[in-house]
């Protein structure tokens, strides 16, 4: 992907992983890796391959969803590498359902770093160094990583070129996913490198696009609610127009997030905590 950039893709495509999640070798003497994906021998045999003779000494989660941190344990013990990643909080986000996209089968709400990396902490290693941008929305704990010295970002599931983000109540929140995309807007950056999908050569360009489809979204909700969809439910096939079946939990829950933020904003009222079936009104 670049001087001291090697991809890997793990072998886990799905709706909402598309081809399957990227995996990052950043180095050129001693190696960082970038969410090592998936718990799949098949993977973490292609990342040691692909490391060669060289040492992997850390390991960086861009978040805590499974498709991006259940290959750190085996691949932590084949290398001794030390994992680095936003610390997420033990006591939030456990009241979705296990099976939802923001639940327990997609999250590991357990999962602690052996090194916290807050926003602006810098972690260095033989000849490289990644700087953390903390961008919530996608997830609580959400890192972008800026490496040192080129105007390249890693931007795990916030920036992807082959889709949108999912932001899905209660793990996401549409007003941080907003603020974030917002952060990188401000940066001067040539190239992101995304959790899922192909590199994004204009970067700056793509993250304007998801602002304007946001604000398209908002629109589009106000506008069903305006026509008589007064519930989330209702609201999701006025947006959403032949949408495939195992899609619809993703888009109930990004309907409400896009509500949450009407709330937050003044624009539309209800009473909390948002259900499915919960009225609505516009202000």
């Amino acid at each position: 992907m670049g001087p001291g950039i090697v991809r890997v893709v793990a072998q886990n495509p799905s709706p909402l992983t598309f081809k399957g999640t990227n995996t990052y070798l950043v180095g050129s003497t001693a190696l960082a890796v970038i969410d090592p994906g998936p718990d799949d021998p098949v993977h973490r045999e292609a990342i040691l391959k692909a490391a060669g003779h060289r040492p992997i000494t850390h390991i960086v989660s861009t978040h805590a969803h499974r498709d991006h941190v259940d290959g750190i344990a085996e691949l932590k013990a084949a290398t001794g590498a030390i994992v680095a990643a936003f610390p997420r909080d033990p006591d939030a986000g456990h009241i979705a359902l296990k099976d939802s996209p923001s639940g327990r089968l997609f999250i590991d709400y357990e999962f602690q770093p052996d090194v916290p990396l807050r926003g602006g902490d810098k972690l260095e290693g033989a000849d490289w160094a990644l700087t953390a941008i903390h961008t919530p929305g996608h997830a609580p704990d959400h890192l972008c990583l800026a490496l040192e010295g080129r105007p390249v970002v890693f931007s795990g599931d916030h920036v992807m070129a082959w889709n949108t983000t999912v932001v899905a109540p209660p793990e996401g929140r549409m007003a941080d996913y907003v603020a974030s995309l917002e952060i990188l807007l401000d940066r001067q950056d040539s190239v992101f490198l995304p959790g899922h999908g192909g590199r994004i050569d204009d970067p700056q360009r793509t993250v304007k696009a998801y602002l304007l489809h946001r604000r398209w979204r908002e629109k589009s909700v106000l506008d069903a609610l305006a026509a008589g969809a007064t519930t989330i439910r209702r609201i999701v096939p006025e947006i959403y127009q032949g949408l495939a079946p195992q899609m619809l939990p993703a888009a109930m829950l990004s309907v409400q997030a896009h509500v949450e933020y009407l709330i937050e904003k003044g624009l539309v009222a209800s009473d909390l905590p948002l259900t499915p079936d919960q009225l609505l009104s516009a202000l």
